[in-house]
């Protein structure tokens, strides 16, 4: 079994493929409730919380590498640092829960999958095509306004990854 993750502080996407690399669950962990989760601690207390629910011998774990530079409007040095920190305290649970974590960067996993993304389209935007037309257990939904609901970006990216980790073995 691969256990694969999409850490964020925001949400966290994970996916679990059995032996054949049939995905066997996709979901995401929404952290955004300031009122449920008011620090940092509290969002890495449920997810380690949710890794131990994971009943499952994982052969491999593959984290989606987090961002290590400034990309022009997107990051600051605050969120690069915090995020950093969460996806090293995540790992760490992984490691003593599961297996010593393995990571991809998201352009290496996508690549792997066969994704191309166009100038001008958001890799995420990309991802989710791709889970939508791969995966039967991608089921997402949308808000009235018929945006997707945001989990389903983070659950795509969780795929993507895990089916890259997959390649790789």
């Amino acid at each position: 079994m691969i256990l694969a993750l999409d850490i964020s502080t925001s949400i966290t996407g994970y996916c679990i493929l059995d032996d054949q690399h049939y995905t066997v669950k996709l979901g995401a962990w929404d952290l955004r409730n300031k009122n449920k989760f008011q620090d940092i601690f509290a969002k890495a207390d449920f997810i380690h919380g949710a890794l131990q629910t994971l009943d499952c011998e994982f052969e491999r774990v593959f984290i989606e590498k987090s961002l290590q530079s400034f990309r022009s409007g997107l990051s600051s040095a605050h969120t690069i640092s915090l995020l950093a920190g969460f996806n090293a305290t995540i790992s760490w649970f992984c490691h003593t829960l599961h297996k010593k974590p393995e990571y991809i960067a998201a352009p290496t996993a996508r690549r792997l999958c066969g994704i191309k993304v166009p100038k001008g389209i958001k890799a995420k935007e990309m991802a989710v095509k791709y889970a939508i037309k791969t995966e039967p257990l991608f089921q997402p939904t949308y808000t009235p306004k018929g945006n997707l609901r945001p989990v389903y970006y983070d659950m795509a990216d969780a795929l993507v990854i895990a089916r890259a980790g997959a390649s790789s073995a």
